[in-house]
């Protein structure tokens, strides 16, 4: 059913007045004054029609604004994100890599295209279920390709932080400027991973995921300062690659791929894993090759 003019005309109003004030601090209160009904019932007609929250929309116009401001000024990272109304530094940064897979630092250094959210006129809403049949998505599985590579000796290049076990808490503990780092690394083998360390592989105190580049054996180039290395035996890595997706969705694509991992056998293939020898990795985010993931096996009965 489509929504009532009386709705879009109240989602509508809440638009127009977070425009006007997307620099500054927005309660619920004031978006339901601007809609003319109760907090609870502008915050679920907002809902209705976007598909999100209104906070979660103010987020997303914010970071959009945001991005808009780091490609076409020369300003600092904290400046913009004090403009746009972030408590800090690091916050934003979280907030920007999560929406768009790439740090405020990196995309003001070298601005690539990005998807911005811009919202429609509310006139042009239509309820989320009819929104997903256009788009032709659907719920149904997946399809992911498995394969096994062979790793050889190498040395690892890795920043560890203290307490992380995911990207987020990762950038939080020590920036998420690490990449940048690794990708700049001559002679790497691959390119940069995330990885999350096997207890054997991590002295105390240091955490379960940590970012780095694996290069030869006889690699001699200049460690970056708070990085370190360690030496990784010859492995074999069972790989998961899930399906192409927009770039806005990289979330949804970690999420579909790992549950449809989780309790997947590698000794169809004639493997189990092997933990202990290397790290599990995972590539950066790009939706045009699909979201990747590997986990160190070894052959059954070797």
């Amino acid at each position: 059913m489509m929504p009532s003019q009386e709705k879009i005309d109240a989602v509508a109003r809440m638009q127009a007045y977070i425009q006007e004030h997307i620099r500054e601090q927005m309660t619920q209160f004031q978006l339901a004054r601007a809609a003319g009904y109760s907090p609870y019932h502008a915050a679920r007609i907002f809902k209705e029609l976007t598909g999100q929250s209104p906070f979660e929309y103010i987020r997303r116009l914010r970071l959009s604004q945001a991005a808009i401001a780091l490609r076409a000024h020369h300003t600092r990272v904290i400046d913009v994100a004090l403009d746009y109304v972030f408590d800090s530094h690091e916050g934003f940064t979280r907030a920007f890599a999560r929406e768009f897979g790439l740090t405020p630092k990196a995309y003001a250094k070298h601005p690539k295209p990005i998807r911005l959210f811009m919202p429609p006129a509310a006139r042009d809403f239509k309820p989320p279920h009819l929104r997903k049949e256009e788009k032709g998505m659907s719920d149904t599985p997946s399809v992911i390709f498995v394969q096994i590579v062979d790793r050889p000796a190498r040395k690892l290049i890795l920043k560890r932080g203290k307490t992380a076990a995911d990207y987020f808490e990762y950038c939080g503990e020590v920036g998420c400027d690490t990449w940048d780092v690794l990708s700049t690394i001559q002679g790497a083998l691959y390119e940069p991973v995330g990885m999350w360390m096997p207890e054997n592989l991590r002295p105390k105190g240091t955490s379960v995921y940590t970012q780095g580049v694996e290069v030869p054996l006889d690699w001699s180039g200049e460690i970056p300062e708070g990085f370190e290395t360690i030496q990784l035996p010859p492995c074999k890595m069972l790989i998961f690659q899930g399906p192409p997706y927009e770039e806005e969705n990289f979330m949804e694509a970690i999420d579909n791929l790992w549950k449809q991992t989780e309790k997947y056998d590698p000794q169809i293939y004639g493997y189990e894993w092997d933990d202990g020898i290397a790290p599990k990795i995972q590539l950066a985010p790009m939706g045009y090759r699909g979201y990747i993931e590997g986990r160190p096996v070894r052959p059954v009965n070797r």
